[in-house]
């Protein structure tokens, strides 16, 4: 029977692992689970508690071909190599842990409310087809069909059945329980307070209960990710989210695909919560709810679903997105040895879970990263502007 290494039996300070991960949402719990399985030993330090960062506050949308935008050509071949990663992920994950995750693979539907709309929705579906990606055209009544739901005056609808979706905090409780499952070593409320260096080397990391030596640290802590690499131009900050869930019937659901409008996405999960969000604010880590942003939130709503406002209010929340200075991850080394990073995924933190976790343990135990991951690394933003540099 394997043995199931808990917070309750870590280490002791000075023990030495061969990968440290600082971060344990759902980016440093993939990497840490896949590594274990590379045969490394691994632990995982969060401040907080498992998946209580960015992974918590998304909406868990699998939506490569939704997502897309002009000018991110480079993205799409990541997003939509994740995308396929995705259902294997889910079985292994599901398999090894025990808990469903609530992959749901009803598609995506974005809708126009107005003529106006209709031509911007028409521009992103022909950008769609030019990437030669299975989107549908509907019209509203067709739209209307699949969602009964919709106000009348939904014009338009591109319908995406390969944009899935899961719960994230599912995923994280399931990463987690997979994780020990596999022997991995789990600090939770530990927050890394610096990490540790010789000769110019990462050799491991400290936090207020003591020093933890590692081969390698990897820094996956979203965007708290640059406060522990002071004097190094990490291009990643936070960009605020607020979001909400209302709570449906779950045998008449208001909605069961995920919707989009030009403001809002929503999200119905299989425990009868309908996600609705998000804002995107750039005021750092200001974690307020404020009456403007719950306001635009649940007005477009109504907007587009005239039945929520029969819906409770289940819970509202604010995340903060780890943005990188073009809006994609990071991966890899950024010059300093010993260290590698995993962040700046953006809106892309569950959607790139997968192929994260397959780029870094394939560099950490295999000594490269390929596929598409190998062009998300630090050295573009150094090739692109020549000004970013660190100080190891």
């Amino acid at each position: 029977m394997e043995k199931i290494i808990n917070i309750n039996e870590r280490k002791p300070e000075g023990s030495r692992f061969d990968v440290a991960i600082v971060g344990g949402g759902i980016i440093g719990l993939s990497v840490g689970w896949k590594l274990l399985q590379r045969g490394l030993s691994v632990a995982v330090f969060e401040r907080d508690q498992v998946g209580s960062g960015a992974t918590r506050a998304a909406t868990g949308m699998l939506a490569a071909r939704a997502e897309v935008e002009p000018g991110e050509d480079d993205l799409l071949p990541l997003t939509l190599a994740s995308q396929n990663l995705w259902r294997g992920f889910t079985t292994e994950l599901e398999t090894a842990s025990g808990q469903s995750i609530d992959y749901r693979d009803h598609g995506t539907m974005i809708v126009a409310l107005s003529r106006d709309e209709v031509d911007r929705l028409r521009f992103r579906y022909d950008l769609q087809q030019r990437h030669g990606l299975d989107s549908i055209w509907l019209s509203g009544s067709a739209a209307r069909e699949r969602e009964p739901g919709l106000r009348p005056n939904v014009v338009g609808a591109v319908f995406s059945p390969q944009d899935h979706q899961v719960d994230a905090r599912l995923v994280a409780s399931a990463l987690k329980t997979a994780f020990l499952k596999a022997g991995g070593v789990l600090h939770e409320n530990a927050r890394v307070v610096s990490l540790e260096r010789s000769c110019g080397r990462v050799t491991g990391l400290s936090t207020g209960n003591g020093s933890y030596a590692a081969g390698t640290v990897v820094l996956a802590a979203g965007a708290w990710s640059p406060e522990l690499l002071p004097g190094f131009d990490l291009p990643v900050r936070p960009l605020k989210g607020q979001a909400l869930a209302l709570r449906m019937d779950p045998r008449m659901p208001a909605l069961t695909h995920i919707v989009w409008t030009e403001q809002i996405h929503m999200a119905p999960k299989g425990d009868g919560r309908l996600i609705v969000g998000a804002t995107v604010e750039d005021r750092g880590f200001d974690a307020a709810n404020t009456a403007g942003g719950l306001f635009a939130l649940l007005e477009a709503a109504r907007q587009a679903l005239p039945a929520m406002e029969e819906l409770a209010i289940d819970e509202i929340w604010t995340g903060f997105r780890p943005t990188s200075m073009d809006d994609a991850p990071i991966f890899g080394e950024v010059g300093i040895e010993g260290l590698v990073v995993a962040t700046g995924h953006h809106r892309n933190g569950i959607l790139l879970a997968p192929v994260t976790a397959r780029a870094i343990s394939n560099l950490i135990a295999d000594g490269r990263m390929e596929g598409p991951e190998a062009a998300f690394t630090y050295q573009r933003f150094q090739k692109n502007s020549g000004r970013l540099s660190g100080g190891a």
